[in-house]
Parts: structure tokens; sequence; C-alpha cells
């Protein structure tokens, strides 16, 4: 069976958690500080804090700016439930919007009809790799910012506009206009999941980007007591002779990484731009170069004149067929033991959300894109050979359900 997304775990990844291990710092440490600074150097972002997951990310950013009940936050319909599950445990509004047809990313013109005097922040997702127009959106929020009305909050105050919170979960190492995801707009979060392109098995990293007047490092270090029980020295603070005693400064949260997840991915990020990109790149040219003939499928955006994606998914479309038609070709294509995905179901059509009152025909785009979506593996190991094999699968699939 070709497996859809398995993680590099190799003797350099190993070698590194072991030498980690018998470091005897194995929680928040030397590794996990030093991969927050090479995170900031690679994005060319202010500061980078590392946490525990991108949820945990999206969720302290959200309270960092005082959002809470009565607030709106604009998100697009096509994402993973993370985007929209951060925005009701704050107690705020997720305000869905619909994508754009060609690249699966929230469309700026809909953000425009979304934004209200409730608007706190605009949570753009970089959907498979590639990077929303963040120049558009930007740009948006200042020529909003008389809508914007500050609560009590000395972050909204000082900001003095909309936060553009970036969902940055699939976009590490993408390029915009010369310029690194993480570097883009005000806040960029990251994840590093097992099945992303750079992983430390469960983590996710904060790049903060603020304009003035906001300090970055003040920032980072009031995130820091933040996510760790409000605690105001981490556990490599105290170890200093005689620095043992720490306060408790606010009711926190528990989202540090570790020195054993960061050591993972400390291995990632030295090769990432040199190897693994170079392979995923491969990879997903490889499968088009193979099927391009087939004026059945669509694939997707994975460069412009002003982007480049980081590979992270190949969402590949199935032209003119039906949900249960793209549903009848993924059953073929696993009977050849091969895995695929989809990314996404419209979030407004799951339970919870549905419950709530939103419909996912609202939002006809992201409907549409769902309906005729087929992820297929991607991942460092995969061969050529393996590869022909997916695609193989894929077209006989095809064949046998769309006459």
């Amino acid at each position: 069976m070709i497996p859809f997304s398995p993680p590099r775990i190799d003797d350099k990844i190993c070698n590194e958690v072991v030498a980690a291990l018998k470091s005897g710092w194995i929680t928040t440490g030397p590794r996990t500080k030093l991969f927050e600074k090479k995170i900031t150097e690679y994005c060319g972002n202010k500061n980078a804090l590392c946490l525990n997951s991108a949820t945990a990310g999206l969720e302290v950013m959200l309270r960092w700016f005082g959002v809470k009940e009565g607030d709106e936050v604009i998100i697009p319909a096509y994402t993973y439930s993370a985007t929209a599950n951060v925005v009701i445990h704050v107690g705020a509004k997720p305000v869905f919007v619909d994508i754009n047809a060609n690249d699966f990313n929230i469309s700026i013109s809909e953000i425009e009809k979304a934004i209200t005097s409730k608007t706190k922040v605009i949570m753009p997702v970089d959907f498979g790799g590639l990077t929303c127009d963040y120049d558009e959106i930007n740009e948006l929020v200042v020529k909003h910012k008389n809508k914007f009305v500050a609560s009590d909050n000395e972050n909204q105050k000082k900001l003095g506009r909309i936060l553009i919170l970036s969902d940055s979960a699939h976009s590490f190492g993408a390029v915009y206009k010369g310029k690194k995801a993480g570097s883009l707009t005000d806040v960029s979060v990251f994840s590093f999941h097992a099945v992303k392109n750079l992983t430390t098995a469960e983590g996710g990293a904060i790049a903060l980007n603020l304009p003035l007047p906001f300090d970055n490092q003040l920032v980072y270090n009031q995130l820091c007591v933040s996510t760790l029980h409000g605690q105001n020295k981490d556990a490599l603070a105290k170890t200093q002779k005689g620095n043992w005693r720490y306060d408790i400064v606010e009711a926190g949260y528990k989202h540090n990484m570790t020195d054993l997840t960061a050591a993972i991915g400390l291995v990632e990020l030295e090769r990432y731009e040199n190897d693994t990109l170079v392979k995923r790149k491969h990879i997903i040219n490889k499968y088009i170069e193979l099927l391009k003939n087939d004026a059945r499928l669509e694939f997707p955006v994975m460069k412009t004149k002003d982007k480049e994606s980081c590979y992270h998914l190949f969402p590949l479309r199935i032209k003119n067929v039906t949900e249960q038609q793209r549903d009848d070709i993924m059953k073929h294509i696993f009977d050849a033991d091969v895995s695929v995905n989809v990314h996404f179901l419209p979030l407004p059509g799951m339970s919870f959300y549905k419950n709530l009152g939103y419909k996912a025909e609202d939002y006809k785009v992201t409907c549409d894109n769902s309906s005729r979506e087929i992820s297929l593996p991607v991942f460092y190991d995969l061969t050529d050979e393996q590869i022909k094999t997916v695609v193989n699968a894929v077209v006989e699939s095809v064949n046998k359900v769309v006459k």
C-alpha cells in the first residue's frame, strides 16, 4: 500500500532525538530556543515562538488581541476545523466566506463584503502550500480602518485596525513576492504536525511580524508567559544559579514545545530548502507531467509570477463529476492500494457548525471544489516508480467512473 503522507524519520532525526534525551533537556530548553531563532532567520519575520500546536498558536493570539463574545473573525469556509474552533473557544463568532475558484484560497472580495464594526480579526488560510494575496489583504484592513472599534484591550488600541492572523499551517517555506511565509502580515502561525512538510511530530510556531509601535520581542516575552501557566520564568531560566524563585502573573495555558520535538525540527529545517522542498517539487511536477494530457483533470496552482507554493499538497480536481462519483473514484484508487485524501469537506456543513445555523450550500465555490477534489500522496520517500503507480490508479479509477 502506498501511504498518503508518512513523516521522514531517518538516522539523522533519530540521532538528534537521542542526543536531546541524553542532554538532560527534554522539555522546553536550548533546542527549542535555537529552533525559534532558526525559524525567524529562515522566514525573515521579527520573532518566533514554538508551541505544541498551530491550534494553540492561533488561540493564544486571539486571546492576546482580546477577541471575545460579540466579536467576529473572518475565515474561509474551505479550511480544517482548527481555524474556526479557536474562534469558538474564545467566545467569538466565525464569519465564513467563500474562496477563489482557481487556488482554493480566501476571496478578497468576499472578505471585504463581510467586514463589519464587530470584525476584530481576519484569518486567511494558505491552502496546500500556496499563500493568500497578502498585499491585498493588508491593504484591506487599512482601507476599512474607520470601521474598526477597539475594545478596552491595549493591543487593539495600539494596532487601531483589524488584526491579520494568518493560518499558515500549510505554507512553511512558501514564497510571495520574494518573501517567505511568516513575514507577509501581522502574525502567521505554522503547523509542524506529522503530515506537514516540516514536522516536529506535533508542534507549531507563532511568527510575529507586528508593525510599530509594537515591540515584537516584548510581545514574544509576554506570549512565553501566557503559554506556560502564566509563569514568569521557564525551566531554562530557573536553572541559573539562585534563580529558582518565580511568580504566576496570569492564569496562562500549557502550550510549550519540548526539546525532543524541537530536535526533530532542527534537523528538518537544516535540510528543508535544498532537500525537502526540492523533492516535493519534483514529485508534484512529475504528477503534472504524467497527467497533463488528461483533459478531465484540473491541476492546482503551484507557481505564479508572484508566488511559489511549498508543495505541501497536490489537490487534484476531476472535472464535471458529482461528489458521489468522486467518492467512487477514491474507492477504486484505494482498491489499487494507493492512499488518497480529501482537503477539505466544507466546514460550515460539519455537524457542529451546521447546528449553529451555518449552511455549506451558502459557499458555492467551496462546495464545488470540495466535491471534486482528491489529494494525491506527497512525501519525501515517494519514488518515481510509486508516482507512476499512483497515476495509473487515478487514471484507471476515473475511467471506471467517468464514462
